[in-house]
């Protein structure tokens, strides 16, 4: 048996409804969309879900408040992943070396490649070297106090600055 001699069980495909063609398609005239209504025309069937009929939707009804979203091509600020050193000292009890990459593997944040903030919440007993993007001024305060150090990352880069 070759590749070349392969070929569907009869009756296993079939050809494909082809409508708006003309009368002797089978299909033809209305194609398949009965008469007038508003299912027969092009742009028909609004989405059920918001669409009343006509009138104006809920959504449209109802009072607007708050913030509406960023204008177009306006600068966002960057969005931080934060840690408390608390939780550095719970997952890394013997000190050491904290890069983004093991914040990740421990669980402590939800991606590496994003950028990470270091808070000052909870005690440092263990000397910790701990690279991330920002460190609050207390955060550095607590690394240095117990004999660690705070390196700052460069933005969109896991690197030292």
């Amino acid at each position: 048996m070759k590749v070349t001699d392969l070929k569907p069980n009869p009756g296993a495909t079939k050809r494909k409804k082809r409508v708006g063609r003309g009368t002797s398609s089978g299909h033809g005239k209305t194609a398949t969309r009965g008469h007038k209504g508003q299912k027969s025309r092009s742009g028909g069937l609004k989405d059920p879900r918001r669409f009343e009929g006509g009138r104006s939707t809920l959504i449209m009804r109802l009072p607007k408040r708050g913030m509406r979203g960023q204008v177009p091509g306006a600068i966002r600020r960057p969005e931080y992943q934060t840690v408390n050193l608390g939780r550095l000292v719970e997952r890394f009890p013997e000190g050491g070396e904290v890069t983004p990459e093991l914040m990740a593997k421990a669980g402590l944040i939800r991606k590496a490649g994003g950028r990470v903030k270091v808070l000052a919440h909870g005690e440092v007993t263990v000397a910790l070297k701990v690279h991330a993007h920002k460190f609050s001024k207390s955060a550095a305060e607590k690394l240095a106090a117990s004999g660690g150090e705070a390196l700052t990352l460069e933005a969109g880069t896991d690197e030292e600055a």
